[in-house]
């Protein structure tokens, strides 16, 4: 059976590139993919999410971000980042909090995200495209490689670094392009139950709040899509 004859199943995950969670969650999906491979085909769609909506352009220092929004001390934000490290190390990723490591505004990235999925075909046939690309490489960017993720330069440099057009890019942060999108999908999302991330929607109908194990999605997905598609 060829990809395009498997059984499809839509992915949409509502998430911030500013979330641990978020690429920690991924990662493990990832597994979940790799283990209906040859049974079903995925279509996997970003959709925005800001933790820090009203975050400044000058961003704050992640500890003290962590400690005045929680509530918890010092300690246990260390404990907490050193937790979150570990599982994203197992997982094949970098952690890298420098002492000036610091939380940004990710306005600006969710729109040239919402661009890059506006390019992709609805029907393509492999799972992931530019956009998870560009997902990826804003994840990389801001926790292994500290880089300011809210300053131009930066973003476009990145949307240049997964092929998309450097030109393009620059012209939609220098505007206005994709914000109203950005914040009528963000109103969806919140309409629809999405109160945290990341939040995994399989075919348009099952929510997965959290980074789940692949075993709750591995149950989920045997139970509820192609025991049903049988």
């Amino acid at each position: 059976m060829t990809q395009t004859e498997l059984p499809r199943l839509g992915v949409d995950i509502a998430s911030d590139v500013m979330c641990p969670w978020c690429i920690i969650g991924w990662l493990k999906f990832q597994k979940v993919m790799a283990h209906f491979e040859g049974r079903l085909a995925f279509r996997v769609q970003w959709h925005p999410f800001e933790l820090n909506p009203h975050m400044p352009p000058e961003g704050e220092d992640a500890v003290e971000h962590v400690i005045r929004k929680y509530g918890i001390t010092p300690e246990q934000s260390r404990a907490n980042s050193g937790r979150l490290a570990a599982i994203a190390a197992d997982l094949g990723f970098a952690f890298n909090r420098s002492p000036g490591f610091r939380m940004r505004n990710s306005f600006d990235a969710h729109r040239l995200l919402t661009w890059a999925g506006a390019l992709e075909e609805p029907d393509q046939a492999a799972a992931t495209g530019v956009q998870t690309a560009l997902k990826l490489a804003l994840f990389r960017a801001h926790f292994t490689d500290n880089r300011d993720i809210s300053d131009p330069a930066v973003l476009i440099d990145i949307a240049a670094s997964v092929g998309l057009d450097a030109a393009r890019a620059a012209a939609i942060l220098d505007g206005d392009d994709y914000a109203e999108m950005v914040r009528m999908e963000e109103a969806y999302w919140a309409d629809n139950n999405v109160t945290g991330v990341p939040a995994f929607i399989l075919g348009g109908r099952m929510l997965i709040p959290g980074a789940q194990d692949p075993e709750a999605f591995i149950r989920v997905i045997e139970n509820k899509v192609l025991a049903t598609a049988a």
